[in-house]
C-alpha cells in the first residue's frame, strides 16, 4: 500500500517536470507526509492538466455526509476500482499525484518486530514524478466548502517491490513520463496493473544500522 510520501515541490518543480503551473495557496508539503492526516497534495486532473491544484488525500464519494470515509480510501486496488462503492463513479475521473517518493517497510522477522525503512522513487534522476491517483468532488454538507479529493491507486507488487513490501506485495501506481498523459485518457486501468505495467524503481535504505543503504 502507499499511505506515506515526499510532497515536498516547488512551482519551479512543477513547471519544469510537469509542465504545468500551480493555482493554489502557498504550499510547502513535507519530506515525510503521512496519509492519515489527510493531507492536501498538488495533482493534476484530467479535465484540466495544465495547471496542478491542491487535493485532499483521501477520495471523498458524493454521497458521504461527513469526512469520515477518508481513513479507508486513501488507496484503491486497481482491481477493484469499479466495483468498490467508494471509487466506482471515480473509474474515469483520473489524476497525478505529484511526489518526489514514497515510503515502505521491509518486515525482517515472522513477527513484524523488525524492520527496515525505504525511501523508494521512480528511476529518473532523482526529478518529481507522478503517481496514478483517482479523484471526486465533493461539497461538505456543514461548511459548503467544495473539496477536491483523491485516492493514491495501487497494484499488484513487481519483482523489486515485492522485496521491499513483502507483507502485503502491493505497489502504488508509479508512472514513467510516458504514461501520465495514458493514465489521464480514457485508457482501461487494467492496463496499468502490473504485469502489464511495470515501472523501474530504485530504493534507498534509511535504516541507519543497515550495510545495505540502496537497491537498484
Amino acid at each position: 500500500m502507499c499511505y506515506y510520501v515526499s510532497n515536498q515541490l516547488t512551482r519551479k518543480e512543477m513547471k519544469d517536470t510537469f509542465g504545468v503551473s500551480y493555482e493554489g495557496p502557498d504550499f510547502q508539503g513535507s519530506e515525510f507526509t503521512n496519509g492519515f492526516s489527510f493531507p492536501k497534495t498538488p495533482v493534476i486532473l484530467d479535465k484540466n492538466p495544465d495547471i496542478a491544484v491542491l487535493g485532499d488525500w483521501g477520495l471523498l464519494p458524493w454521497w458521504a455526509k461527513d469526512r469520515a470515509p477518508q481513513k479507508n480510501t486513501l488507496n484503491a486496488r486497481i482491481e477493484t476500482l469499479a466495483e468498490k462503492a467508494s471509487f466506482k463513479d471515480s473509474v474515469s475521473k483520473r489524476c497525478l499525484v505529484l511526489v518526489h517518493g514514497f515510503y515502505e517497510w521491509k518486515q525482517l522477522d515472522a513477527k513484524g518486530k523488525k524492520k527496515e525503512k525505504y525511501f523508494i522513487r521512480l528511476n529518473n534522476g532523482e526529478k518529481p514524478f507522478a503517481l496514478g491517483g483517482i479523484y471526486n468532488f465533493w461539497t461538505d454538507p456543514k461548511t459548503n466548502e467544495l473539496l477536491t479529493s483523491f485516492s493514491i491507486v495501487t497494484s499488484g507488487a513487481n519483482e523489486f517491490m515485492s522485496e521491499i513490501h513483502n507483507t502485503k506485495d502491493r505497489m502504488p501506481l508509479v508512472l514513467a513520463k510516458s504514461a501520465e498523459e495514458a493514465w489521464l485518457s480514457e485508457r482501461s486501468v487494467d492496463d496499468f496493473a502490473f504485469p502489464n505495467y511495470d515501472p523501474d524503481l530504485v530504493a534507498i535504505n534509511l535504516d541507519p544500522s543497515s550495510t545495505q543503504l540502496s537497491l537498484f
